[in-house]
């Protein structure tokens, strides 16, 4: 299987948050993702706008 595994939780870093006009709240998220075939080399996603249902606290 090729392209990019875009399920699970993976580790990122929240560094702005916005609402919305409709009153959803989004966060300014820089965070990598892997590959589907698990070759080692991962994406590095910077400044990617995401929903905070999106999101959860590290424990």
């Amino acid at each position: 299987m090729t392209g990019l595994a875009l399920t699970g939780v993976v580790p990122g870093r929240l560094h702005g948050r916005f609402p919305s006009v409709e009153g959803d709240w989004y966060g300014i998220v820089n965070y990598e993702i892997g590959y589907a075939d698990g070759h080692r080399d991962k994406l590095y996603l910077v400044d990617q706008f995401v929903p905070f249902i999106a999101l959860r606290e590290r424990k």
